[in-house]
């Protein structure tokens, strides 16, 4: 991995390694499975086997009998004592909402949907009583996709909808009709993304004691949202807030999907309540597979007109969301993120682009890494590279051409997004003169004469991120805020405690926020502490940990925190050196007048004063204590950007790509620890490689999850993964103290149209538009294979059934 950084002499913008890693490397780490408590019994879920399917009874007899089962409980238990499942993203007016309860009551409407659970004094039994439960199925037709959704005499999945249409919203500016009008080129694409899921090596799980006399809910789960988690148990469950305890431990990997609420959370806490014992219910591998939000799965059919110089005049186009058979916690709001961001970092001033979400027999839809703007990045990418090749224009030329220049900040993408600052063309070429100087024209020169195919592939991303001005979100409809809130508090002995609502899931948050207090206060990062993950103990934070949050809003927050902080820090001390606070410097937590180092004290002189010695120490005007509490709530996102580069081979013979190299020139605004960057950027970066070549959750015409075990559903491993080199720009956000930009999507974004690119450019000599992902090899042999065909013949070998295809 090469790594390009700037000079500092601070913590800030220096490599550090991550303070967390000692403790999980040594396996001292505590995940949610780890955690036991007095008295706890274990539960299981059953799930229906049918995608779409009436229930006509249900008989648990058996399932209770059976010696070690504590309780069963079926939909209508669960339904007469918690609420339905919550939304929370209302982007779409006059959407209708599909919600349903924990545990299904009347009807199934995808395969893995709860139906009943079973708690018992350990987990091998409660799966036991499972087997023992019968439930009598009256099987419905099935909507397996969205071509079947969508057909004029679709079965419909909610009896008083007129359609499978959840709800529809179109987003203008310009005239788009005018410019497809007096367009010179109008490209235009169907591009399909299939479905996918974030996959964490932790499975999701919860521990849940529900104490009936002090009227208190205790929780431990693993989550990305502990506060917004609360918030949700108190709706659904009926508790006030103040009486529920949602406590974090350590998080294996989370990307969005512990971000979103579940089902689980509601049994296990309807169990507890009813033995009167704290539920453990853990999530197995298989559960995942159909009760872990579901995501990516878009149809997206779009056109770009352009003049015949390559300026594009405007976009339109229909995104298809592909939901489940109810909505998942973020309702349809990754699917309405993909119409947001599809103009990408490009001036487009005609704009005609419509969202539209479905709901089918599958999953249920939710958060991923990047939400809805892998998908975007899909349209303005694929259709920029089509339109390049169709004008006969260079691909980096039609791109430079197109972005607004750095004056032009902060720039309105036409929807919704303000982007903050940057500069575009300069990201561009950086990456493309890193292509030169890994040489990588001169190795797919060499690789052609030898008659291989080798191609480079190019994307550029923009990544909002810092969500978080509260009214702006509740206004394009999230039922909750966005602001971000830290108490930094130094003791009576100088060291400084962090207290935080954001959660550490191994993207470095503990690491970042001592490096930011430390230098904040002019201590040394050693004498900070950071905790998170108890809503009791820690502060209230609006969205959770996602979005690119924990950096820009967290970080800020530390900022302004630290500064009032510090300043009280130097009055104490100016009283104890009978000294002016603006003649004091502080440096490693000595505080000495500026210019000498004979008179000085330290921050724990200054702790022993403001919390115990009082008298003649601490100045009369002010408070006992070093306490800062600081809420930030921005008044605008900001906006990271990227251009990556890809190199890859295909083998004509059969489809597969190998990923050779790629690099990623990147702007998150200032770097507060490049390699923690460096190692989102190649984490998001292989997720998205991923997503483009191998992963998929393929459903039948019945329903079935085909791809429901690693054997079927492939991961990429190390020996997929090409290397890695990051170089950085930096271009602060001029909304955020610290001027800092998010980064823990940036990766994800770009990737899956990237491989297109490259994989594009490798058959150059054929004219293969890719169009559909992941690019299996089945399905890559087929484009090459009739790209090879004469017009008027049929291809010989291809892939005659969708189980062929992968």
């Amino acid at each position: 991995m090469t790594i390009v950084e700037p000079d500092r002499t601070t913590y800030t913008g220096t490599r550090v390694r991550r303070t967390e890693d000692p403790r999980l490397l040594a396996g001292r780490g505590q995940y949610v499975d780890d955690v036991t408590v007095p008295k706890m019994i274990e539960a299981a879920v059953l799930r229906s086997p049918l995608a779409h399917a009436r229930i006509t009874g249900i008989d648990v007899s058996r399932a209770r009998e059976l010696p070690g089962v504590f309780d069963v409980i079926t939909g209508r238990d669960l339904a007469a004592v918690a609420g339905e499942q919550p939304v929370i993203w209302f982007p779409i007016p006059d959407q209708r909402i599909a919600r349903t309860h924990a545990l299904a009551v009347e009807r199934v409407r995808w395969v893995g949907q709860a139906v009943a659970a079973v708690v018992a004094v350990n987990r091998y039994v409660a799966e036991d009583a499972l087997e023992l439960i019968e439930v009598d199925y009256e099987p419905l037709p099935v909507v397996a996709d969205l071509d079947a959704a969508l057909a004029p005499d679709a079965p419909k999945l909610y009896d008083d909808w007129p359609d499978n249409v959840s709800g529809s919203l179109t987003y203008t500016a310009g005239d788009a009709e005018a410019a497809f009008a007096e367009a010179d080129v109008v490209v235009r694409e169907s591009f399909t993304h299939g479905r996918a899921f974030g996959c964490p090596l932790e499975p999701r799980g919860c521990i849940v004691e529900w104490d009936d006399f002090a009227g208190t809910v205790d929780v431990h789960l693993s989550t990305q949202s502990p506060n917004l988690a609360r918030d949700l148990l108190s709706e659904v469950l009926g508790v006030p807030v103040h009486k529920i305890r949602v406590r974090t431990p350590n998080l294996g990997g989370g990307f969005g999907n512990k971000f979103d609420f579940y089902g689980e959370e509601v049994i296990a806490a309807v169990l507890s309540r009813r033995t009167g014992r704290p539920v453990k219910l853990i999530e197995d591998r298989l559960d995942s597979f159909v009760a872990t939000s579901h995501s990516r799965d878009q149809r997206l059919d779009f056109e770009m007109a352009l003049r015949d110089d390559g300026t594009i005049l405007g976009l339109r186009g229909i995104s298809y969301g592909v939901l489940g058979g109810a909505l998942g916690t973020v309702g349809a709001g990754p699917p309405w993120a993909s119409v947001l961001t599809c103009m990408g970092p490009y001036k487009i001033p005609n704009l005609d682009v419509t969202v539209k979400a479905v709901v089918t027999n599958r999953s249920p839809y939710g958060s991923y890494r990047g939400w809805g703007v892998p998908k975007a990045n899909i349209v303005h990418e694929r259709l920029i590279e089509i339109a390049a090749r169709e004008l006969g224009m260079d691909r980096a030329a039609i791109r430079r051409k197109n972005f607004p220049a750095p004056e032009e900040f902060p720039f309105f993408s036409g929807v919704a997004f303000t982007y903050d600052s940057g500069d575009y063309a300069a990201c561009l070429d950086l990456a493309m003169s890193k292509v030169d100087e890994l040489g990588w024209r001169d190795r797919q020169a060499a690789a052609r004469a030898e008659g291989r195919s080798l191609g480079i592939g190019y994307s550029f991303h923009i990544e909002p991120s810092a969500y978080g001005p509260s009214r702006i979100l509740n206004l394009v409809g999230l039922a909750h805020s966005g602001f971000d809130e830290v108490t930094v508090r130094m003791d009576s002995v100088g060291k400084v405690t962090v207290y935080s609502g954001q959660i550490n899931m191994g993207q470095g948050t503990h690491t970042i926020y001592a490096q930011l207090a430390a230098d904040g206060l002019g201590i040394p990062m050693e004498d900070v502490v950071v905790v998170t993950g108890d809503t009791d103990s820690c502060p209230y934070t609006g969205y959770g940990t996602g979005g690119s949050r924990a950096a820009p809003l967290g970080g800020a927050a530390i900022l302004r925190a630290t500064e009032r902080l510090q300043a009280k820090i130097l009055r104490v001390a100016a009283e104890l050196l009978e000294a002016s606070p603006d003649d004091l410097q502080i440096e490693k937590g000595v505080i000495s007048v500026k210019g000498t180092t004979s008179r000085s004290v330290t921050t724990r002189d200054v702790g022993d004063a403001a919390y115990r010695r009082l008298l003649n120490k601490m100045p009369e005007s002010e408070v006992p204590t070093l306490e800062e509490v600081d809420v930030f709530d921005p008044p605008n996102m900001a906006t990271s950007y990227g251009c990556t580069a890809l190199l890859v081979e295909v083998d004509r013979g059969t489809g597969a790509v190998t990923l050779l190299d790629c690099l990623q020139a990147h702007d998150c605004g200032t770097v507060i620890n490049p390699m923690l960057v460096d190692g989102q950027l190649a984490g998001g970066l292989a997720q998205a490689l991923g997503g483009a070549l191998l992963e998929e959750l393929v459903y039948d015409e019945e329903g079935q999850l085909r791809t429901a075990s690693f054997m079927d559903y492939l991961l990429p491993t190390a020996m997929e993964i090409p290397p890695f080199h990051f170089f950085h720009q930096e271009t602060p956000a001029p909304d955020i103290p610290g001027g800092i930009k998010g980064v823990g999507e940036a990766g994800t974004i770009a990737g899956v149209s990237l491989v297109a690119s490259a994989v594009d450019d490798a058959l150059s000599d054929l004219g293969v538009t890719v169009t559909r992902f992941p690019i299996t090899p089945p399905r890559l042999l087929d484009l090459i294979q009739a790209a090879q065909t004469p017009i008027g013949q049929t291809p010989t070998g291809q892939a005659r059934t969708e189980e062929d295809a992968r």
